[in-house]
This record gives C-alpha cells, structure tokens and sequence, in this order.
C-alpha cells in the first residue's frame, strides 16, 4: 500500500466549485484506502496498491465526470512530497511566499529562460516542480507567467509541508 497526495488544478478558483467531502467520496468510490481532504484547493491524501498512472488516470476521469469538465490531477507519493520539500531552494524565505508548482514531468532545462513579468520573483527548476519565490509584491500582485508550469498546480510551501506530514501518517 502507497501513500499517496493527489493535487487538484484549478478548482474552488474561477467558478469551479468542488466541495472537498464530495472529493472524499469520489475517493472512496474509487476504492482508494483511508481518503481525506485538506483545505479547500483540492489536495486529497489516500493509499492505494495501483501505480501511480493508474491513480491518476482513474482519479481524472471521476473527476471530469463529476464536474463536467477536465480537472488535472498532480499525483505524489509521501517520499516524492518530502524530497520536494527539502529540496526548496529558498529556505531563508518564508512558506507562505514560496510555491511549489507540481508538474506530471520535469521542467525542460532552459524554462527559466521562457518566464516572462519578473519584477523582484526568484525562481528554481525541481525534479518535477518548479519553486517561486515572491518578493515584496507576494503571490497575489504577481504577474509572472511561467509557460513550463502553466499545466502544473501550486501549493505554497506551507501547505506542502503540512501535506507532507499527513502523507507520511497515512497507511
């Protein structure tokens, strides 16, 4: 049995409304193991003894049924959302001002290279994430626009954390 994270894309943003106990039954129906939610933006912790392509294709077809529309899933086990964690190139900031954009696959090398509206934002390629640090403007006055991760979905690094604590208490 894995211990697995799914991160939804996009939902509770925009007018796409998924209510995250509608989310845990979706989960238990699919007959993923001990399924629960955390916050409201889409992150669902479970276990499962299918690989993780099979976790995820399962999840977004459920999901699209339900909400009549593609939601991207980002799936990570416990170990891979630890790794990410400790792999934050920006340790002196704070979590709340770093995201962590999760990827189905590594960021091509030259994506810094594409990023466009930098004003005072730092950012750093990962395994399967990209990390953003914000500078005096935050997340929410940003304009920075990565084309690498634009199919990926972010968690700033608060809630990675948390999400990795959960994950690894999940069996």
């Amino acid at each position: 049995m894995t211990a697995f994270v799914a991160l939804l894309r996009a939902v509770n943003v925009g007018g796409r409304k998924l209510i995250m106990t509608d989310l845990k039954a979706l989960a238990e129906d699919l007959g993923l193991t001990d399924p629960r939610t955390y916050i409201a933006s889409g992150n669902l912790l479970f276990a499962s003894d299918l690989p993780e392509p099979q976790v995820k294709a399962r999840l977004e077809k459920r999901l699209a049924e339900h909400m009549g529309a593609s939601v991207p899933v980002m799936i990570r086990t416990a170990p891979e959302l630890d790794r990410a964690l400790k792999a934050n190139p920006f340790a002196s900031v704070a979590g709340n001002r770093v995201a962590v954009i999760f990827l189905d696959e590594p960021p091509a090398a030259n994506s810094i290279e594409t990023v466009v509206n930098v004003v005072d934002e730092r950012i750093a390629l990962g395994k399967r994430e990209v990390y953003v640090a914000y500078g005096e403007q935050g997340m929410g006055q940003s304009r920075l626009r990565i084309p690498a991760a634009s199919s990926g979905t972010a968690r700033n690094l608060n809630t990675v954390a948390k999400l990795a604590e959960l994950a690894r208490e999940t069996r």
